[in-house]
């Protein structure tokens, strides 16, 4: 990626062993339950797959993409389902899977909307968290790293669809982006 990454904020290594710690968490905590993972389209593919591998639990796996308006990089909070679950969730173990929680505006409307639809349960695991930039206050049961409020890209996150293939999460460059 030549000049467009400033630093490496989170390394493949430290992802793979967090990973294993949340799935040790996450079996324990749903043993002998049925459990669904819940992504969100498109930067939750990454963890939502490397996670579903490291856990020893059978679980079913369903995807979301929503769509939150805001001007640039900033969500508003105001969200539109694009693609809906394909499973009824009603009575089911449902954890939402994520790659990062920002202002928590989108995920919070994600919550109280899945939660209408009568889980048995409905937690959130994400692998970064800004704590600095919430809006909202969020219970996230597994939280993987709290990072700092920078632009971050690599492991399912981007910046104009770039960079979501890195195997780390870095920071990127000011002169990428105009910042």
């Amino acid at each position: 990626m030549g000049t467009d990454l400033e630093s490496v904020l989170v390394s493949k290594e430290e992802i793979d062993a967090k990973l294993a710690e949340l799935a040790a968490k996450i079996d324990a905590e749903y043993a002998g339950k049925e459990l669904l993972l819940v992504g969100v389209l498109k930067g939750a593919v990454m963890v939502m797959a490397d996670l579903a591998r490291t856990l020893s639990n059978p679980v079913t796996m369903d995807w979301m993409a929503v769509s939150s308006y805001g001007a640039g990089t900033q969500s508003s909070g105001v969200v539109r389902i694009l693609k809906d679950l394909d499973t009824d969730i009603k009575g089911k173990h449902v954890l939402i899977v994520e790659d990062i929680i920002d202002s928590g505006l989108t995920l919070s409307w994600l919550l109280s909307n899945l939660g209408s639809r009568e889980p048995a349960s409905l937690n959130v695991c994400t692998l970064l968290r800004k704590p600095d930039a919430a809006k909202v206050a969020i219970d996230v049961k597994w939280v993987g790293f709290d990072i700092p409020s920078e632009f971050v890209v690599g492991y399912g996150l981007d910046y104009g669809e770039k960079y979501r293939n890195l195997p780390f999460v870095g920071t990127l460059a000011p002169h990428v982006y105009g910042g």
